[in-house]
């Protein structure tokens, strides 16, 4: 088709804007907790529901989505899916009761599993391995993107229009960008810029193989499924918590949660992936240690910050913490896409955004949980942000993880090189 081009800056925009939508589109509900809470007559636990309705089809049709993208052309994959997603996200609006709502966000799930697998493989196939960590970062720059216009655009429209028009609005950029995606991003050629590649397609078991056989591999993925749960979670409870702690409205609270969670982490994003690519060709290990460091920092400043009861500091703090805690993103998926083949990366893409997706249903389950039982004793706002304060310390588990993978990195990576 004439109008598709071949550049890679033009397709990084246009994926990594599908990226931001499709985070939008899933991470919206967070600031309608409270509204869908009154609405159906929910707890905590329930309400944390939708986080899991959206990850039921989401993982297997995933990976299955995946090793289609292995051997067709991606960019069809992604237009289909962003218009379908985006058509689910307008139902969400028109659901009528708790279980359509559920069903609904069923449809989100499966439609980002058709259109969001390929694109890290697509930028990978755009960029060289050296200049990979900033690109797929780049990419990674979705969730704080769509963390701050779906909390603030979407926080606004709950409190002037009601969650239901949210959903409506939300859904509405998705139909525009699969149509941009399918005019005018070329396929590229899958391999261009690496030695080991192939036109086979290796078997499935090929790729658990590598993924979880290195030790390397195995605790990215691993570090990084703990890190997502709870950053998931503390997500998806922060605007609850300006609500029921400091007596705000669905708008101010939805500008501070889509502030903490996306200006802090555009900046962790970018500088771990400059960080990496510019340490990690001399020392493959720092595609782990950078994150690793920044984790176990991290994790214990956001217990402490998220227990104040001043706003200005609360928010400084966990802005800081958030910094540390999110720069994992980009760097984790730029490493595990060094240690694959050409033809597995549109699984491994599947693979990591599948396990943050389960961790992204357990997370908020696990957390609301714990807040409806401390606020029995606690109070509502007590009660959820002890649960906060006492979830951020898993931060460190996740960083164990990281530093394990960084004593195997080097020598993972100098291995793979040798089966070209």
């Amino acid at each position: 088709m004439k109008t598709r081009r071949n550049s890679p800056w033009l397709a990084l925009a246009v994926l990594t804007t599908i990226a931001t939508v499709g985070f939008i589109d899933r991470i919206v509900v967070n600031v309608l907790v409270e509204p869908v809470k009154a609405e159906f007559g929910l707890t905590d636990l329930q309400v944390s529901m939708m986080a899991w309705a959206f990850a039921l089809l989401n993982v297997v049709g995933g990976l299955v989505t995946a090793r289609f993208a292995e051997r067709v052309r991606r960019l069809t994959l992604i237009s289909a899916g962003v218009v379908i997603w985006s058509l689910a996200t307008a139902l969400c609006g028109a659901a009528g009761s708790w279980a359509q709502l559920l069903v609904a966000r069923m449809g989100v799930g499966m439609g980002e599993a058709i259109g969001l697998p390929a694109n890290q493989s697509v930028i990978a196939d755009y960029f060289p391995a050296n200049r990979r960590g900033f690109a797929i970062s780049c990419l990674l720059l979705s969730p704080p993107l769509g963390a701050f216009v779906g909390f603030v655009g979407g926080g606004w429209i709950a409190q002037e229009f009601g969650w239901q028009m949210t959903f409506l609005i939300a859904a509405v950029p998705g139909f525009i960008m699969g149509f941009v995606a399918w005019f005018f991003i070329a396929e590229p050629k899958r391999g261009q810029h690496d030695v080991e590649h192939s036109e086979e397609v290796p078997p499935f078991s090929a790729f658990l193989s590598r993924l979880f056989r290195l030790p390397s591999a195995r605790n990215l993925v691993i570090g990084s499924f703990l890190a997502s749960g709870l950053s998931y979670a503390l997500n998806f409870f922060f605007a609850s918590l300006m609500v029921r702690k400091f007596d705000m409205g669905l708008a101010e609270a939805g500008l501070y949660a889509g502030i903490i969670a996306s200006l802090p982490a555009v900046l962790s994003i970018l500088g771990a992936g400059w960080l990496g690519d510019r340490l990690g060709a001399r020392n493959p290990a720092a595609y782990a240690l950078i994150p690793g460091t920044a984790l176990l920092l991290g994790g214990p400043l956001y217990a402490f910050g998220i227990m104040q009861d001043n706003l200005v500091v609360l928010l400084l703090v966990v802005s800081a913490a958030v910094f540390l805690t999110l720069g994992y993103l980009g760097i984790t998926y730029a490493a595990v896409q060094n240690l694959m083949h050409p033809r597995m990366r549109a699984s491994a893409a599947a693979m990591l955004t599948g396990v943050y997706t389960l961790a992204g249903g357990l997370g908020p389950s696990l957390l609301g949980a714990l807040s409806d039982y401390l606020a029995e004793s606690h109070g509502a706002a007590q009660g959820l942000a002890m649960a906060m304060a006492a979830a951020g310390f898993v931060y460190i588990w996740s960083a164990a993880h990281y530093g394990l993978a960084a004593r195997h990195l080097a020598r993972d990576t100098a291995a793979v090189r040798a089966m070209s």
